[in-house]
């Protein structure tokens, strides 16, 4: 018979085994680079891209990409790193990094490095061309040139200051065929081929953008040459000379930008190189729209929620004021405290509280926005940004007030490349976009369970708190234009204020149009005062300078 004693050891060592299992889920802790410090770069917060966890380093000219001195990476904390988090780093391809604390997140560092080069000869045609792959550049002169005799004015291929070139400029003057360079920075050696090409093009348009006030003219002529610009109505027998200061010139290429013009009119443009005269290009200006709802006089309330509208479905404008409603919160509302000299009889005003029920709950930042609201996932708001719109408008002009609160919460989550502590100011904002963007690629909220919330080809972009990769990036390449207003004080009352649109491109037209008014800037991350309070009224589109 089995010892009593030894069954029972047996018998609890048996069950113990069935019962104890390691099925406890890990939590999911998203690691992530919050900010990278050095020397020889810059590295903002819009340049931490959280959704496809690539950090750019933006490299000064003269830094030598194959030991970038990094003395700080900052991540998540608890976070572990497979690679030193300082030091000197080769950057001369993307670096892989691995955090991990639960789960393994890959992230990659990227180096951009531009180099400004130049190549101009006498009489050159234009600007030259680059390859810096294969390292070529290409000049052109007119047909005809004698070319044993070119003489180079400049030449730069590789970093100021720091690169010698054998052979010099000045003995480079055959180019029948191609001459070869050596140039060496730091410890790169590169091998350069310089072409010279006749062309029997003596000035020409390479691009033409017409707005609704304003067409962009770029050109190519003779290098040495009186470069300019002709202009006039369609229709009118006088040119208008465009004046030599507003004409931007680099070796035989130029452009200028020409304002004041009439919506919807054509105008006859002509380029100018000494007394070569470009073909005649005619441009239609756009038209131009107002931005609807700027001067927030219309608003309803259905079901106890206000709305920025006539009606719920028919408001251009969204606020947070839905998710709110769950705690019997409004945060976005009408008041009669117009702007001085206003026309209209409200202007709105935006409150950042706690929602939240017998004190527990998150901030919501009082906030107003061109888009709506979509949907509530718990403590959560989901909102859509953007309506279409294909202008191209200079600037924002409005009036606003703030009230600035120190922080009263801080969300689990800080900003990329900020660190914000209870009592600090807190910050209203006003940011103006346009942009490219599409449902597809801006307008799917991922952490959504069963069928996904999407934007539209109405609204395109989806902001889900709680995923920040859906946060609004005026670095996104999506986004042609970008401007911002940041509150760091209270306002002495209204303030008048105008947005410079800041273009990437003056060639590239819109789809949509963002447009965000927060009292707490960080109220996507939690974060803001409960004091915070900011007034917006009677806001415009600018379309001339």
């Amino acid at each position: 018979m089995m010892n009593i004693r030894r069954y029972c050891i047996l018998l609890l060592t048996l069950t113990l085994g069935a019962c104890i299992r390691n099925d406890i889920p890990y939590p999911v802790v998203s690691i992530d680079i919050l900010s990278v410090q050095g020397e020889g770069f810059t590295c903002e917060s819009s340049d931490i891209d959280t959704k496809n966890r690539i950090v750019t380093l933006h490299l000064d000219e003269t830094t030598d990409i194959s030991r970038v001195p990094i003395s700080e990476i900052t991540i998540t904390e608890g976070g572990r790193s497979s690679i030193p988090l300082s030091g000197e780093f080769d950057l001369r391809a993307d670096l892989s990094v691995v955090l991990s604390l639960y789960q393994d997140y890959d992230w990659t560092l990227r180096a951009d490095q531009p180099i400004e080069r130049f190549f101009t000869v006498e009489s050159q045609i234009g600007a030259a061309e680059f390859d810096p792959d294969k390292r070529i550049a290409r000049a052109y002169v007119p047909t005809g040139t004698d070319m044993q005799h070119i003489r180079i004015t400049r030449l730069k291929l590789g970093p100021k200051d720091i690169t010698t070139m054998t052979p010099a400029a000045e003995e480079l003057t055959s180019f029948e065929t191609f001459r070869s360079v050596e140039i060496k920075y730091h410890d790169f050696t590169e091998q350069w081929m310089l072409y010279v090409v006749p062309t029997e093009v003596t000035v020409q348009f390479t691009q033409t953008d017409a707005w609704s006030r304003i067409i962009w003219l770029y050109a190519e002529g003779r290098s040495g040459a009186a470069l300019g610009f002709r202009y006039r109505k369609q229709g009118d027998a006088q040119w208008i000379e465009v004046p030599s200061d507003k004409i931007q010139v680099s070796g035989g290429a130029f452009h200028t930008r020409i304002a004041g013009l009439e919506p919807e009119t054509a105008y006859e443009v002509v380029a100018v190189s000494d007394d070569d005269l470009s073909p005649v290009t005619t441009l239609t200006t756009d038209p131009e729209a107002v931005l609807t709802g700027g001067g927030f006089e219309e608003w309803c309330t259905e079901k106890d929620i206000v709305y920025p509208g006539p009606t719920r479905d028919g408001a251009y404008w969204g606020t947070g004021n839905t998710g709110a409603a769950i705690a019997g919160t409004t945060l976005t509302d009408k008041v009669a405290e117009t702007r001085p000299g206003s026309p209209g009889q409200y202007a709105a005003r935006l409150e950042s509280k706690l929602v939240g029920i017998a004190g527990v709950g998150k901030l919501a930042a009082g906030n107003l926005f061109v888009g709506k609201y979509i949907g509530t996932r718990g403590t959560n708001g989901i909102v859509g940004f953007g309506r279409p719109f294909t202008l191209r408008p200079t600037a924002l002009h409005g009036w606003v007030k703030y009230t600035c609160g120190n922080i009263t919460d801080v969300g689990t989550t800080q900003p990329p490349g900020t660190t914000i502590a209870k009592g600090d100011p807190d910050n209203g904002i006003i940011y103006f976009a346009l942009g490219t963007w599409t449902p597809q690629e801006y307008g799917v909220c991922e952490k959504e369970d069963g069928d996904p919330l999407v934007g539209t080809d109405e609204i395109p972009i989806c902001i889900d708190t709680r995923d920040k990769n859906t946060f609004f990036n005026p670095n996104s390449p999506a986004v042609v234009a970008y401007g911002e207003l940041v509150f760091s004080q209270s306002t002495e009352g209204w303030q008048e204020f105008t947005i410079k649109l800041e273009y990437n491109a003056t060639n590239i037209v819109p789809t949509h149009l963002v447009l965000v008014c927060s009292a707490s800037r960080y109220g996507d991350y939690f974060t803001g005062s409960r004091d915070s309070k900011m007034w917006v009224d009677d806001f415009e589109l600018i379309y001339d300078e």
